[in-house]
């Protein structure tokens, strides 16, 4: 009497994870051996100056190098062309992902439920300490997408996923060590600031000082009291503050950029 054949697996979609870089070689080889389990890793560098393209070539991922920085839309739009999988996973070099999210995302991609997208949770740390509340978690973010159905937005910063069709959600983290330390902090808030600002200025908004100013106090009262922000401990005031120094920034920037000749 012979066995009956246990049913098939479904067949996977293949899938690409892309990634863009810069000067990123103390992180970027826990992310990429993190989806090395994807049918292709596609990098996307903007003139890195350390091991970063070395590194990537190591692992055998497909490296691109270009010699301007459009902003992160636009680069993210251009990892996305060179990627040829019928699903693409976007993951930044400071993100990873765990074993159970890597079962997750192929379960959801076997089971076929019609979805175009999935949003996940990031879990994020500042500083060492992964929060729990100040706006952070659960962050919900769309980082997986049929290719023929999604882009990003041109945004030079804060860019997005824009996915036609219906987008359902992971429940497993994705990984991201956000800030390391107070250096890095204040460095990506000027980068940041910069760049929203002149997003905000393109599209015709201005700014004054006591708008500044509001919007600085604002942004603390929401991380620090509204999200709860407190029950992180002295992390979730410096964050409070990070952020509240951020907008400030934005929209001081925003003002002057009005008196520019």
């Amino acid at each position: 009497m012979t066995t009956p054949a246990s049913p098939a697996q479904p067949v996977r979609p293949t899938l690409s994870a892309i990634v863009i870089t810069k000067n990123e070689e103390r992180a970027i080889r826990r992310c990429l051996e993190s989806v090395a389990w994807a049918d292709e890793i596609v990098v996307v560098d903007s003139g890195s100056t350390d091991r970063t393209p070395e590194i990537c070539r190591e692992l055998g991922v497909r490296f691109h190098a270009t010699e301007e920085w459009p902003g992160y839309g636009p680069q993210k739009n251009r990892a996305l062309r060179a990627a040829t999988s019928e699903w693409v996973f976007s993951i930044d070099a400071d993100e990873w992902v765990t074993p159970e999210l890597r079962a997750e995302i192929e379960h959801a991609l076997r089971k076929n439920d019609r979805a175009d997208g999935y949003a996940l949770p990031r879990r994020s740390s500042f500083c060492g300490r992964f929060m729990q509340h100040s706006g952070w978690w659960p962050d919900y973010v769309v980082r997986l997408f049929r290719r023929n159905a999604g882009h990003f937005s041109d945004d030079p910063a804060h860019e997005r996923v824009i996915v036609t069709g219906k987008v359902a959600r992971l429940r497993e983290p994705l990984m991201h060590e956000a800030i390391l330390n107070l250096e890095q902090m204040i460095a990506k808030m000027d980068a940041y600031s910069t760049a929203t600002a002149q997003m905000k200025f393109a599209r015709g908004e201005r700014s004054t000082l006591l708008s500044a100013l509001l919007h600085g106090v604002w942004t603390f009262v929401r991380t620090y009291l509204l999200r709860l922000g407190f029950l992180d401990g002295r992390e979730g005031f410096m964050l409070a503050v990070a952020n509240a120094e951020g907008s400030y920034y934005r929209y001081l920037k925003l003002m002057l950029m009005a008196k520019r000749p």
